[in-house]
């Protein structure tokens, strides 16, 4: 449901482009605006930090999965290394530069391997914009790239971090891509055109172009998402969008014309799924200044897995904390382990063939699987100090469960007490009162039944730990033992000058920009 545009926000602190409005145009003088400073004076400073946290968790996301000589990311490293230029862009651990492009498939490429990055739903009930699309925070390094050409510095590459945010966000909230079998990261390219072209100095008319060449040009179906084994196309599908918005985005700025109007041409993407009279689908709000934004929303993964799988997960360490006893007799006692869960969730990491990962990609989108894993790791906790689970609080097991690449290498797929544990786990779709209640939560429950009769019931849960509406967890000590791991991951003996450096990113000079992935 759109509500009237009387109840839209007022320009003081928002930009509201309507839907019988250019709005390809529109997005591109609000990046420019926002990018220049001519918007945002007005934006708090908790939107800044909390954008500056999902950029140090992407990127030390992204110089792990390096480190552990991950396919994709090392393929598009390697490439992105041949295609110098003495004006261009860094890769993670290099400080040669290359063409920008080239850099960006491969950073963001990196950025989203693990799966363990930032993740938004699509959830503006205010505005009654609740597509519920998918998206996450990878395309940090489309801004970086551009400041690195540029000589800007880090104060510029954070608001210009949540003007890429805002605009791929308030996408997800309005029109649904998945419903239409279109891959989530469309929002995500589009919003790069426009964000790297504001940071060249474009004109609203040239980034007009790009995202029309995005959307007429290079659209991605979920088809990269689907089979029993999942491939590198799935955790490189964000990476070759922003590549090719960026292309886009440069011939734009020599004067190539893409098609304009793009939300509004009648044979365009949006059009063909939403027939209208000749408007776009959708109003789109975009706030400049005060703490009502898209990343305020965006929700942090604790470790790697599916983020639909959080509400599973907390549901586990619930449970433990309250009966500790579960894991008794190294968790033999278990006898069943129901879950259930909402639409798309069931749909996505329920499928049956995740009940037998072969690969990564597979086991950290399956349910049972990841559920299975956590679970094991407290059974050996347990069985090494009986009193920890039982005395521990929220926050302690998250930290010292934590789900890490380790986790789903060949060891852990084939381990067979975690195949016991899978075995004892029945998903269920918890139907239309679990529906309802997403995206504006993760509705899951869990029931763990023993050999001496017990039962014990989680009740639903609806905003786990990293949830942006969760309350109760301590977000900023679970990620700092998160980004610890995966720096030293990355390299032990330079982790802490590594955070360091992405921790002091709001001071950076331009010449700091140029080492921040180095």
């Amino acid at each position: 449901m759109i509500l009237p545009v009387t109840a839209f926000p007022s320009a003081d602190v928002a930009v509201t482009l309507l839907r019988n409005t250019n709005q390809a145009r529109g997005i591109g003088q609000y990046a420019i605006d926002m990018v220049s400073g001519r918007l945002g004076q007005g934006l708090a400073p908790e939107v800044l930090m909390r954008t500056h946290m999902f950029h140090t968790d992407a990127v030390l996301c992204g110089a792990s999965a390096l480190a552990l000589g991950t396919n994709a990311p090392t393929i598009l490293r390697a490439e992105a290394l041949e295609y110098t230029d003495a004006g261009g862009a860094t890769v993670f651990f290099s400080t040669n530069r290359v063409k920008s492009e080239k850099a960006v498939v491969a950073n963001s490429s990196a950025v989203r391997e693990w799966d363990s990055n930032g993740t938004n739903f699509g959830f503006n009930p205010n505005l009654g914009h609740t597509a519920g699309e998918f998206g996450h925070n990878d395309f940090y390094p489309v801004v970086i790239a551009a400041c690195q050409e540029n000589g800007l510095d880090g104060q510029t590459a954070l608001r210009a971090m949540v003007a890429l945010d805002e605009i791929r966000g308030r996408l997800a909230e309005v029109f649904s891509l998945k419903t239409y079998k279109i891959d989530h990261v469309v929002h995500g390219a589009i919003a790069s055109a426009a964000v790297y072209g504001a940071l060249h100095g474009a004109t609203a008319e040239q980034i007009e172009s790009a995202i029309g060449m995005v959307v007429a040009h290079y659209i991605p179906w979920r088809a990269i998402r689907a089979g029993k084994q999942l491939s590198d196309s799935k955790g490189a599908s964000a990476a070759i969008s922003s590549e090719v918005a960026v292309l886009s985005m440069k011939r734009a700025m020599r004067g190539f014309l893409g098609p304009q109007d793009i939300f509004r041409n009648p044979e365009c993407m949006f059009r063909q799924f939403i027939q209208t009279d000749g408007d776009s689908p959708f109003d789109l709000v975009l706030s400049h200044s005060g703490n009502d934004f898209a990343v305020m929303g965006m929700h942090f993964k604790l470790g790697l897995y599916e983020h639909q799988s959080a509400g599973a997960l907390q549901g586990v360490i619930d449970l433990i904390r309250q009966s500790p006893d579960l894991l008794d007799n190294q968790g033999q006692n278990l006898t069943r382990i129901l879950i259930r869960a909402y639409e798309p969730a069931f749909g996505i990491i329920g499928d049956p063939a995740k009940r037998d990962p072969k690969t990564r990609q597979s086991a950290d989108h399956s349910m049972v699987f990841i559920v299975s894993r956590l679970l094991k790791k407290a059974i050996a906790v347990h069985a090494m100090d009986a009193n920890f689970i039982a005395s521990a609080g929220n926050d302690a097991l998250w930290q010292r469960l934590m789900l890490m690449p380790e986790d789903y290498d060949d060891a852990a797929l084939a381990d067979q007490e975690t195949r016991r544990l899978m075995a004892l786990i029945e998903f269920e779709h918890g139907g239309p009162e679990y529906d309802a209640k997403y995206p504006d939560g993760i509705p899951t429950s869990l029931v763990m039944s023993t050999s001496t009769g017990k039962e014990a019931d989680s009740g639903l849960v609806m905003y786990p730990s990293g949830h942006a509406r969760n309350t109760t967890a301590n977000l900023s000590a679970i990620l700092a033992t998160k980004w610890e791991r995966m720096a030293n991951l990355a390299g032990a003996v330079d982790a802490e000058r590594r955070l360091k450096r992405l921790e002091a990113l709001p001071l950076a000079s331009a010449s700091d920009l140029l080492h921040i992935y180095a």
